[in-house]
Formats: C-alpha cells, structure tokens, sequence
C-alpha cells in the first residue's frame, strides 16, 4: 500500500481516507466470515484472529476519525508530527515514535 502523505489542500488526505476505508470493508468482511465458521477445532485459533480483526477495526476508525476531526498526522500524546514515512508504513498510527516506545517499552 502506498500512500502520498505529502499532497497539498484541502483533499489531502484523500488518499488514506480512501485507503483506509477499504481496508474497513476488507477487516468487516474478514470478521462476518470468522464469526460465522463454527469449527470448533479451530476455536483457539478464530478467536486469536477475531480479536486481531476487531484491533484492525479500531485502529482504522481511529485513523478515519482523526482525519475527519483534523488532528490526523498528529501524535495523540504529544501533538508533535508523526513522520510521514511513519504514516505511509502504518496509516493508522496515533503516537509518534518517542511517544511509541515511552507507551510500550
């Protein structure tokens, strides 16, 4: 996936909000098929990818949120830029770097 972080005007995320919308569809289409299988010996393993589907899901509402209300780009933390080679390579991060691994470690 690529993205043109650095257009200019108003559309200027265009782009990722298009990008990201279908990646929506893609993860919504992904957890109706993982909700609706019923082998019960892949339980284990539905449940672990159900889980990271519904993640996927908030973290695409997220980034589509931030665009929508003008703050995407931004570290959610700090207010400082997220770089935009950052931004290309994960479209729906919220942190910045330092801010990253201050989080997490």
């Amino acid at each position: 996936m690529t993205i043109d972080i650095e257009t200019t005007g108003r559309g200027q995320f265009a782009a990722v909000r298009a990008t990201l919308s279908e990646d929506f569809a893609t993860q919504t289409a992904r957890l109706q098929q993982l909700t609706a299988a019923s082998d019960s010996a892949e339980a284990h393993n539905r449940a672990a990818m159900l889980t990271a589907t519904r993640q996927n899901l908030d973290q695409i509402s997220g980034a589509l949120r931030r665009i929508a209300d003008g703050t995407y780009g931004a570290c959610v933390q700090c207010g400082s830029a997220i770089p935009p080679e950052r931004l290309e390579i994960l479209p729906h991060a919220q942190h910045c770097v330092p801010c990253k691994e201050k989080h997490h470690g």
